[in-house]
């Protein structure tokens, strides 16, 4: 999986980036037809804002999360990407 990463307003560190990569390995244990990922952490006055979009084997998937923190703002992100993939893939499994 080829991750894009982008920041606005925000510099992207290596221990973001290391943190963004390690947390999108967790989504490829559970699909393996991820082929890119494009996430743009973004920050706003007070709020941390993470969203992704995924291009995964037929279809997207695309989620954003808001906090305080970048990387709570990453973990909620990851989260709810985690429930779209498996949403995804047992709609695959159906067809």
């Amino acid at each position: 999986m080829q991750i894009n990463l982008t920041g606005h307003h925000v510099e992207i560190t290596d221990s973001l980036r290391d943190y963004v990569n390690s947390k999108f390995s967790k989504l490829e244990r559970h699909f393996d037809h991820i082929t890119n990922a494009h996430v743009i952490l973004n920050v706003e006055k007070l709020q941390q804002i993470a969203e992704a979009k995924l291009n995964v084997s037929g279809g997207e998937v695309f989620a954003n999360s808001q906090h305080e923190d970048m990387y709570a703002a990453i973990d909620s992100l990851i989260d709810k990407l985690d429930r779209q993939i498996i949403k995804h893939k047992e709609k695959l499994k159906q067809k």
